[in-house]
């Protein structure tokens, strides 16, 4: 098996809601709900990776924080590396380029979502960042 496929995913909050897309038809994983983002290009750098691909997929132009959190995972086809960092939109309206839909979900909302196994890590710590621990 190759080397893991390394992923910069955005947590996106305004205010008390975290940005969540879709993911679209025909893709591993489709119609399950994560945090917007993709795999890095050769020589890219998790930041640039994640600012490219918010604009690919999303449309809007952003700026990247720290790393919120690092999470390895085993599919049975690939091995993933996620690297999840606090981000926040700086231009542009919300388009669905790459993903099939998106929602601003509120903590009490999370759980009605069907995310990735490997996005279960990093839920604990954005649902004590929209308050209530």
């Amino acid at each position: 098996m190759a080397g893991p496929v390394v992923v910069a995913a955005a947590v996106v909050i305004e205010g008390d809601r975290v940005l969540l897309t879709q993911r679209p038809g025909g893709t591993h994983l489709a119609g399950a709900w994560e945090f917007p983002g993709g795999k890095l290009e050769q020589d890219e750098s998790p930041q640039a990776a994640l600012v490219r691909e918010l604009r690919e997929e999303l449309g809007v132009e952003s700026e990247v924080g720290e790393v919120l959190d690092v999470t390895w995972w085993r599919y049975p086809m690939k091995s993933v590396l996620l690297l999840f960092y606090r981000a926040r939109i700086t231009g542009g309206v919300i388009s669905h380029l790459g993903v099939a839909d998106h929602v601003w979900a509120r903590r009490e909302e999370l759980d009605g979502y069907a995310f990735p196994e490997a996005d279960e890590a990093v839920l604990g710590k954005i649902r004590a960042l929209l308050g209530g621990g």
